[in-house]
């Protein structure tokens, strides 16, 4: 951003301490590199161009007439702002409206945004967020990933042979659903069949508004109260209910053009799926229970958990380092995988993040659900507890260290946001999976900047006061006014 001077506004350095960890993380992170990186994402699309021949005064000559419409759009915001408030949103487990409100009343997160000037206003609007990570993509999201483990190894925070040892571990990334039941399935159904109905002009002879919602909370009641035999007589009867809507509409979509088919084609599709999968436990034919009726693509996973047995969402595959505790890749995996089927694609995946540190993962601790695919992991060792007959005892001990990734997966969906996926389809999966790690690096940054600033501030302080003052009681009171300076200096560098 260009800088340009005006003396009525307050500038953002005489506001905040530069030393504080947020703005000397927003020096050091390489901002053009990234947007160099992903300037193939951001290209403009001209409209179509059509070619006509005009007749004047003056001859016959040809026009070249723009006949569509332009997909420029507006000027887009500077790329680090953005960039930034992704950041921010998920450091501080923000949402996109508070997101927003919370920056033009910070200084210091404007200030690692970019700004000069203390701006109080909203930097953009909240819905402009949903339109840029759409625009990066998973790709996009990825380089965001990528250019946190590379700050960590350029600022010396970490060493690059600590990158060659990773741990992996997978959890479940829940989805922003209501808890499945068949009842409450079976309302959603009639009430989307309606709707639809509705929206492409199709006569009901009756909607079963009243009745519809009476069975549904009849059948919760019956469930509470454990009167199953009552339960299954209002489920029947929900059944049939839906199952008369979507004849009737059937038999009167014969008239409808092609585009309203194709919506009321796939809304009637999810309801024999929920009609269907209602009547029985199992799996009809194989096909995939549908536990929601706009995310689809929902699984329901078992982690074996005594507190909640069952999640409903997507699984997510984490690499952290094995010491220092920094993620270095992170991965969705829809249609719930065996853990071991993951782990080729989640360390490849990190070692591609980790490319221009020029470290390969060559050792990776797991636990038990990874067993078994060795071959399939060609050039990298498997550490696991069923190996101990194998292994020594130095790397039965180092093996404890694979625990250290739970408290990390605790983190990640209690303070960076993994714990509830609002974002829509798989890829909101997985972009969201992945913004929620780089705000945790964030976070890990800030810590360790502060941590290595302390210690540099010390070796300095000693160096000072031992070797350039010696035991002068007068000199050492010199260097102690010197102390503000020098922790300015140690936090920065």
């Amino acid at each position: 951003m260009e800088e340009t001077f005006d003396m009525f506004r307050m500038r953002l350095e005489s506001m905040v301490r530069l030393d504080h960890p947020l703005v000397v993380l927003g020096s050091r992170i390489e901002w053009d590199d990234i947007e160099k990186s992903l300037k193939h994402l951001f290209q403009r699309k001209p409209g179509q161009v059509k070619e006509l021949e005009l007749d004047d005064l003056f001859g016959s000559h040809r026009l070249m007439v723009s006949t569509g419409v332009s997909r420029a759009g507006r000027k887009r915001l500077p790329f680090r702002l953005m960039a930034s408030l992704l950041y921010l949103k998920h450091a501080y487990n923000e949402s996109d409206e508070s997101l927003v409100e919370r920056w033009g009343e910070s200084p210091i997160w404007q200030m690692f945004s970019g700004e000069i000037y203390f701006e109080h206003r909203a930097p953009c609007d909240a819905s402009l967020l949903t339109r840029f990570r759409q625009a990066l993509g998973e790709e996009g999201v990825e380089e965001l990933l990528a250019r946190t483990i590379m700050a960590a190894v350029e600022m010396k925070v970490i060493d690059p042979k600590e990158l060659e040892t990773i741990i992996v571990d997978s959890t479940v990334q829940e989805k922003a659903v209501a808890h499945p039941t068949d009842s409450r399935l079976l309302e959603t159904a009639r009430e989307k069949l309606v709707e639809v109905a509705k929206e492409s002009q199709i006569p009901l002879k009756q909607t079963y508004a009243k009745e519809g919602k009476n069975l549904n909370r009849k059948s919760g009641r019956y469930a509470h109260a454990k009167q199953f035999g009552r339960m299954k007589k209002a489920l029947k009867r929900q059944r049939t209910v839906v199952s008369r809507l979507a004849r009737d509409v059937r038999r009167k979509a014969g008239m409808l053009a092609e585009c309203a088919k194709s919506k009321l084609a796939m809304t009637l599709e999810k309801v024999e799926r929920i009609v269907e999968q209602s009547k029985q436990r199992k799996r009809v034919g194989g096909t995939p229970k549908l536990y929601s009726f706009h995310a689809p693509e929902v699984e329901c996973i078992s982690k074996g958990k005594s507190r909640k047995p069952y999640e409903f969402g997507v699984k997510v595959g984490i690499a952290t380092t094995w010491s220092g505790n920094l993620i270095v890749g992170t991965r969705a995996f829809s249609g719930n995988p065996y853990d071991g089927h993951t782990l080729h694609e989640q360390v490849e995946q990190a070692t591609i993040l980790m490319q221009d540190t020029k470290v390969v993962p060559k050792t990776v601790y797991v636990d038990l659900g990874y067993r078994g695919v060795d071959r399939d992991n060609p050039g990298v060792q498997i550490v696991h507890r069923g190996k101990s007959k194998r292994l020594g005892q130095k790397w039965m001990t180092k093996l404890k260290r694979r625990q250290a990734i739970e408290p990390i997966i605790g983190h990640l969906k209690t303070d960076h946001g993994m714990g509830r996926c609002h974002l829509k389809g798989s890829i909101g999966d997985s972009i969201h999976a992945v913004l929620c790690t780089a705000g945790y690096n964030i976070r890990w940054l800030m810590r360790m900047i502060l941590k290595h600033g302390i210690r540099r501030f010390f070796r300095l302080f000693f160096a000072l006061v031992s070797g350039a003052f010696g035991r002068n009681s007068d000199r050492c009171h010199l260097g102690n006014a010197m102390i503000c300076p020098v922790v300015s200096f140690a936090l920065t560098r």
